[in-house]
């Protein structure tokens, strides 16, 4: 009788260890180890996917310039948002892992996926859900599709010969780590049942050209649950984000072989489903009849979209010893940096005040270009001072206080005069190529940080 192989696996990054240890050596998590069996004793049932014991023809090595290739039509999901995220639709054959956490509408968003591709046969599977909870979801959705079909199951050999004899065009699993596989002897959702059934499914998307859509579970951290490897295996992660409590979703790509990784799609929830958000700039920035201090308007890029958001900033007088200094959807680095420059270069004296910045509507920005935004904001706090809400900035701020340049200007300042702003500040540097003359807004163009402060605070 052949011996059962076993290994441990820490349960929080996925390492391999040959016997138990207290303390994993990768993530430094205690007590996370635990026995899982690698290999039973005899792999009982057919085959999870085209049985290995089939003929093949053995692959060999060819010249790259032998190969033919075509560019591949894709799916076109009829959701612009995902289409976008994508890199411009569903690549046949492709994998995708979405992760989110608990409640953010990970499911929603792809029943309404699969609803929506009329010409397509989709199949989805369900491990979390019954069959009637489901179609509870589809009629909330208020969309038909005869050509969708549930399957609530969670073993991978029934799944496969359902799907020998439907054909799907396309597949959803919801989610990856329900799925057991009887080759592997561990519990679902252990670190060595989601490779294996990752790895199955991945066979069957390349060898059948089908797009398959995972849903993965994510950590208290905030990352993708399951080993690593599992990102690398798929070719595209996408990340749902946003807060439970309020209506607007963000959908971020970390990792895409057939597009950018710097694309994001906008939805807000509603009761009938997700609802695409076309022009973000209207979640990002308030609707307000009169200005008050600390707010200003920034002009930032995601990937190819630019973006309108609004900074908030408030300044106050330190209660205690040691000032504050708290962001949230900024970086709390950069805000730093940005409060000593203040200080170094234009004699503002914000050492004994405390200073709390938010990005308004959930949103996380990195690009430099709001950082000009962010020390008018501060500023305005500062000395109370209100900036007109027709008035925006685009330009980044260097150590010295010098006003440097950002690129794609003239998008950002294109979806400002858009949006109906009448006044932009942007670096000296940016005006070539700009004529200013065929535009309806004016253009700001400034070198220093102070000549900004005085044009603003006088």
């Amino acid at each position: 009788m052949a011996k059962i192989k076993t290994s441990y696996f820490c349960q929080s990054c996925g390492a391999q260890s040959a016997k138990w240890i207290g303390r994993c050596p990768a993530c430094g998590e205690w007590n996370t180890y635990v026995e899982e069996v690698l290999q039973r004793e005899e792999a009982a049932g057919p085959a999870s996917w085209k049985s290995s014991s089939s003929l093949q023809i053995a692959n060999k090595p060819r010249p790259i310039a032998e190969i033919s290739y075509s560019e591949e039509l894709r799916l076109d999901t009829r959701d612009q948002e995902l289409n976008r995220v994508l890199g411009g639709g569903i690549v046949p054959g492709s994998m995708v892992l979405i992760g989110g956490e608990p409640g953010i509408g990970k499911s929603t968003l792809m029943l309404q996926i699969a609803l929506n591709l009329k010409n397509q046969r989709v199949l989805y599977i369900s491990g979390e859900e019954s069959e009637q909870q489901i179609k509870m979801r589809a009629e909330r959705l208020g969309a038909q599709h005869p050509n969708c079909f549930i399957l609530t199951e969670t073993g991978t050999q029934n799944i496969f010969k359902q799907i020998e004899q439907l054909q799907p065009e396309v597949l959803i699993i919801d989610s990856i780590q329900t799925l057991h596989s009887a080759f592997i002897e561990s519990g679902a959702g252990s670190i060595s049942q989601v490779r294996e059934c990752t790895a199955e499914l991945l066979k069957y998307a390349k060898e059948s050209g089908t797009p398959v859509f995972l849903i993965g579970h994510i950590t208290k951290e905030g990352n993708l649950a399951g080993p690593k490897i599992l990102e690398h295996m798929v070719d595209t992660v996408l990340q749902f984000e946003g807060d439970r409590h309020m209506t607007y979703r963000i959908l971020r790509t970390t990792k895409n072989r057939f597009g950018s990784t710097s694309e994001l799609g906008i939805y807000e929830m509603l009761g009938t489903g997700l609802r695409q958000v076309s022009n973000p700039s209207e979640i990002l920035i308030s609707q307000r009849e009169e200005n008050f201090s600390g707010i200003t308007i920034g002009a930032t890029l995601e990937g190819n979209r630019p973006l309108l958001i609004e900074v908030q900033s408030l300044v106050s007088p330190a209660t205690y010893g040691t000032p504050q200094r708290s962001s949230t959807g900024y970086d709390a680095k950069r805000l730093n940096m940005l409060l000593a420059v203040l200080e170094k270069r234009s004699g503002f004296k914000l050492g004994l005040q405390d200073v709390f910045l938010n990005i308004a509507g959930g949103i996380k920005v990195e690009d430099p270009a709001i950082d000009l935004a962010v020390c008018a904001s501060i500023l305005s706090s500062f000395e109370d001072l209100a900036i007109p809400h027709t008035t925006c900035f685009a330009a980044e701020v260097g150590l010295s206080g010098e006003i440097r340049a950002v690129n794609r200007i003239d998008n950002r300042i294109s979806e400002a005069e858009k949006l109906g702003f009448k006044e932009i500040y942007i670096s000296k540097f940016n005006l070539k190529g700009i004529d200013q003359k065929k535009l309806g807004i004016k253009v700001n163009a400034v070198s220093k940080l102070e000549e900004v402060l005085s044009s603003l605070f006088g």
